[in-house]
């Protein structure tokens, strides 16, 4: 299960990111925004990663102007490792070397297209784990409030 979550600046291109999954036969969540009404990102993104850190999803999906500010709120939940992506290199990667489990993408920035092939890659590609646990691994430790070095 994926969890997809938009503010109004993201709503259009989440709701073609449902299309998307709904012919792949991907079954997600979604928690919102509903419309193109102005909303804050946060919330959204909170709610989001909530259902992530919770185990009701895998993954997840969100989506404001840039895809900045709703990886930025996303980055603040205990457990999420959010990355903002616009290209397929980075969204194959973050997932593949950085385990990331939130992928943002800026409606603005990117159009419906790529923004489904990057959703593809990112839900397709594994934790390659090894030498990039470690990092990872200190990602958390920093999370946690320790200190590295």
């Amino acid at each position: 299960m994926i969890v997809l979550a938009s503010d109004h600046a993201g709503y259009p291109l989440k709701e073609e990111i449902k299309k998307h999954l709904t012919e792949q036969g991907v079954a997600f969540i979604d928690c919102g925004t509903d419309s193109p009404a102005s909303v804050d990102y946060a919330a959204f993104a909170q709610k989001a990663c909530l259902k992530i850190t919770s185990g009701e999803a895998a993954l997840g999906v969100l989506c404001c102007g840039t895809g900045v500010g709703i990886s930025m709120a996303a980055n603040k939940v205990k457990g999420i490792r959010a990355a903002c992506c616009s290209d397929y290199f980075s969204a194959k990667y973050t997932r593949l070397h950085n385990d990331a489990n939130v992928l943002c993408m800026g409606a603005r920035v990117i159009g419906a297209g790529l923004a489904c092939e990057l959703v593809d890659v990112f839900l397709s590609t594994d934790f390659e784990g090894g030498r990039h646990q470690r990092r990872v691994d200190q990602i958390t430790a920093i999370e946690n409030g320790e200190i590295l070095g």
